[in-house]
């Protein structure tokens, strides 16, 4: 053996011995996590980053906020976070009151309180669809990719019996036949079926548990704080990664209530679907359940729950939407955004902290509250 292939050969032994002391295996994941907002205050936000840094070795906290950013609020601060996501500063990133685009809701992960396992619920804040049915199929793949970015091949699902339970299980058995593959779990209950009860929830008997996203909500505050009177989320991981088509960033959520333990996973979870390539693996699994005719389903779901076609509603000109308008029900948002199309009024939807919102130009709000007013959306 030569000189240098010793030396190469010595250079690789050290490598994995100083790996396998560190617990350091391959780069690690940088997670933005900003440090607004919080009912907790700031320190609590970096008493999380430092738990995180010192109990996983395979990431590091970038802290977005800081005075030397001339943060003076969250919006500055999510501007900062999203340009570090661009320029590829940042793998992911948590934060909190981020408004998502329609289409795109985030999967939450909890630790039952029945026999400790975990489970994701899909999906917990944003919003997927305005109709309920297919907001619950679509959280159904986003929920399956979230799992499978976090190494689990096989996913379960239980869907919640919530409304609309029974036609979102009747529909996934068409996805099931048309090729889309997964596996429903079974009830504990005496009658079994893939629709779960609440013992299904504190027993964590699937892997994703599919609700709509405010009874998913729900759930992660109830799961996440049952022990501390709801002040303080102390158990869990947050409400994890925003899920969406063509939605090209890794953003996971807390809310303003989480404590430093939960916030502490919700970087150690992004960390993790970020090294589980959930971007890449959610086109995948949209991808397939749309060849299983996903896209047809949905369709036929909205045709047959309409009287009749909608009107078709010209989209004014683009403009920078810098002000939220909210108060209007989740089932109305679109209906209230055309209602401003209409008056050549340009308009979004997004998802604010307390729901769904219409954003709108700064110079146009006035109007726009006065219209939607008029249309019965606001008071």
């Amino acid at each position: 053996m030569t000189e240098n292939v010793k030396k190469r050969v010595a250079g690789v032994f050290n490598e994995v011995a100083a790996a396998i002391e560190s617990g350091e295996f391959g780069d690690k994941k940088k997670i933005g996590l900003t440090l607004l907002d919080s009912e907790h205050g700031v320190d609590e936000l970096k008493k999380a980053a430092e738990i995180a840094e010192n109990n996983y070795n395979d990431l590091e906290v970038d802290l977005i906020g800081c005075e030397e950013e001339k943060c003076s609020c969250l919006a500055d601060a999510h501007s900062i976070m999203d340009q570090k996501l661009d320029n590829n500063e940042l793998d992911a990133a948590v934060t909190l009151h981020y408004s998502f685009p329609l289409g795109v809701s985030t999967v939450g992960r909890v630790v039952t309180p029945g026999q400790g396992k975990e489970m994701l619920i899909a999906t917990t804040t944003g919003t997927t669809d305005t109709n309920r049915v297919p907001s619950m199929l679509k959280n159904t793949i986003y929920g399956i990719a979230a799992a499978k970015s976090l190494g689990i091949e096989k996913p379960t699902v239980g869907i919640l019996n919530v409304e609309g339970a029974r036609l979102v299980e009747k529909n996934l058995q068409k996805l099931k036949e048309n090729g889309y593959e997964f596996e429903f779990a079974t009830s504990v209950r005496a009658d079994g079926g893939s629709v779960m009860r609440g013992n299904d929830l504190l027993l964590g008997v699937p892997d994703v548990m599919v609700t709509d996203t405010l009874t998913g909500n729900m759930l992660m505050k109830v799961f996440s704080a049952f022990n501390t009177g709801g002040q303080y989320e102390a158990v869990g991981y947050g409400y994890g990664p925003g899920v969406g088509d063509n939605f090209d960033k890794l953003i996971g959520i807390i809310s303003r209530a989480s404590g430093a333990p939960v916030i502490a996973n919700a970087i150690k979870f992004m960390a993790e679907v970020s090294k589980g390539n959930l971007l890449e693996i959610t086109k995948a699994e949209l991808k397939a359940a749309n060849n299983a005719g996903l896209k047809d389903i949905i369709s036929e779901l909205k045709s047959s729950s309409s009287a009749a076609e909608a009107e078709a509603v010209k989209e004014p000109s683009k403009k920078v939407t810098d002000e939220e308008i909210s108060g209007i029900d989740i089932l109305e948002i679109e209906a209230a955004k055309e209602s401003l199309w209409k008056k050549d009024i340009y308009a979004e939807t997004g998802m604010g902290c307390t729901g769904p919102v219409i954003l709108i130009a700064e110079a146009d709000e006035e109007k726009a509250r006065a219209e939607l007013k008029k249309a019965g959306f606001i008071e």
